[in-house]
């Protein structure tokens, strides 16, 4: 008796494999201005950024301050309107930068989220086929004494993801 090839199934690192080829081919359709911001969102959100900018804020603050005590005209005088309008213009472009770094990671989110669920669509169906071959062998094996079982026959069932969306849509809705 010849069997036909039995399709593999894919392995804890063959997984692995599909998310870090998702995350690199992620990576290589990015375009330069998308891989310097990301390298720039690094830098930005790393803590010695925090610390340098803190101690850059802080020693404008007080050289002018010292400036104006030692008799000098500062650069800046209190109430330091020219430290207030840098920081605002950085913030917006920090904003900015932020906000088209966090649409780019989005995107790969989107990517392994749809992932996921592929895989779990897929697992069900596998464990249902399990049940169901379960229940059938039981059923077969005449040491086994026969009996209905409701919920094993439901749990050999597939889900239906589309109703299982709508009923999240109908709770959703009963929730809001």
């Amino acid at each position: 008796m010849v069997q036909s090839p039995t399709p593999t199934a894919p392995d804890a690192a063959g997984v692995a494999r599909t998310t870090a080829h998702l995350r690199a081919t992620h990576h290589q359709e990015a375009s330069q201005l998308q891989l310097r911001l990301d390298r720039l969102t690094a830098v930005i959100g790393s803590p010695n950024f925090v610390v340098l900018l803190t101690l850059t804020i802080g020693g404008w603050i007080a050289l002018n301050s010292l400036a104006a005590l030692l008799g000098f005209r500062p650069v800046d005088p209190p109430p330091f309107l020219d430290l207030q309008a840098v920081t605002t213009v950085v913030s917006l472009l920090m904003v900015a930068h932020i906000l088209a770094s966090q649409r780019r990671e989005d995107q790969l989110s989107d990517h392994r989220d749809h992932l996921i669920l592929e895989l779990s669509i897929s697992n069900d169906q596998k464990i249902a086929k399990i049940i169901g071959l379960l229940e059938e062998a039981r059923r077969d094996n005449p040491a086994i004494t026969n009996r209905i079982d409701p919920e094993a026959a439901a749990m050999s069932m597939p889900s239906d993801p589309e109703a299982v969306l709508e009923a999240i849509k109908e709770l959703r809705d009963d929730v809001v």
